[in-house]
C-alpha cells in the first residue's frame, strides 16, 4: 500500500534519491515455471514492460498466457539507480511499479499483451490504483521500439475513446522509450504464487478494448 498522504508528485535530477551503483538482490528462478528470471532468454523472443498499479496482480495476469517465456517484476521509469522497495514507495525514485514480459511473437502478439494490459486496470487515475496511491502506481507502456510505441500509441486512442463513452475520463498511461529495468526483491517475484490469499489491488474498468486491423491476427474479440 501507498505511505502517500498527499497527491503525489514527480521527483526531479536534483531531489530523487542518490539509489547505488549495484544491484539489489533478487531470486535467480521464476517461482511459477523455474525459468531464470534474467535469462539468457530463447532467440528470437522480444520484451515487453507495462506499469499498472501494484505489480503483484499485474505479473499473475502475464505468465499464466501461453506464449509467456517468463516475467519479472522491478522498477523502471524513474531517476535513482538500482532503487529498493522502500526507495520507491517513498516517491523520491520516480519509478513504476512495473512488470517485464519475455514473450515468443510466433506465439502470442504484442497486441494481445496490451490488450490484457489495458483491460485489467484502469487507466484513466494518473498516480494511483484504486486505494493504492503514489508515483509508483501510475499507468505505462515502455517500448522497446518504434513498433512496440505505434502500437501503444494507437491502442491508447482506441480504448481512450471507449472509455469516454463509457463515462470514464480521459486515459492518463504514459508512452515511452524503455529504460533501464531494475528486478525487485526476491520476495516480490511471483508474490501471488507464493503468498496465493496476498493482496492484489488489481481491478479492470469492465470497458472492452478495440483493436485495430493489424491485431486481428492476434487476439480474438
Amino acid at each position: 500500500m501507498s505511505l502517500f498522504t498527499r497527491t503525489p508528485r514527480m521527483p526531479t535530477a536534483e531531489t530523487a534519491l542518490p539509489g547505488r551503483g549495484n544491484p539489489i538482490e533478487t531470486d535467480i528462478n521464476h517461482f511459477v515455471s523455474g525459468t531464470p528470471l534474467k535469462g539468457p532468454y530463447p532467440p528470437g523472443h522480444e520484451r515487453a514492460l507495462f506499469a499498472m498499479g501494484c505489480f503483484w496482480g499485474a505479473e499473475r495476469l502475464f505468465w499464466l498466457l501461453p506464449g509467456v517465456h517468463v516475467t519479472a517484476v522491478g522498477y523502471c521509469a524513474g531517476l535513482t539507480p538500482n532503487p529498493t522497495y522502500q526507495e520507491v514507495c517513498s516517491g523520491n525514485t520516480g519509478h513504476t511499479e512495473a512488470v517485464l514480459v519475455i514473450f515468443d511473437p510466433k506465439r502470442i502478439g504484442y497486441r494481445e499483451l496490451l490488450k490484457i494490459f489495458w483491460e485489467n486496470h484502469d487507466p484513466t487515475q494518473g498516480m494511483r490504483q484504486g486505494a493504492d496511491i503514489g508515483t509508483q502506481y501510475r499507468s505505462g507502456i515502455y517500448a522497446s521500439d518504434e513498433a512496440q510505441r505505434a502500437a501503444a500509441e494507437e491502442t491508447r486512442a482506441l480504448f481512450n475513446d471507449r472509455l469516454r463513452a463509457a463515462g470514464y475520463g480521459p486515459v492518463t498511461t504514459e508512452i515511452e522509450k524503455a529504460g533501464p529495468f531494475y528486478f525487485a526483491e526476491g520476495y516480490h517475484q511471483q508474490y501471488l504464487a507464493k503468498n496465493p490469499g496476498g493482496y492484489c489491488g488489481l481491478g479492470g474498468t469492465g470497458v472492452h478494448c478495440p483493436m485495430g486491423p493489424a491485431d486481428r491476427k492476434d487476439c480474438a474479440g
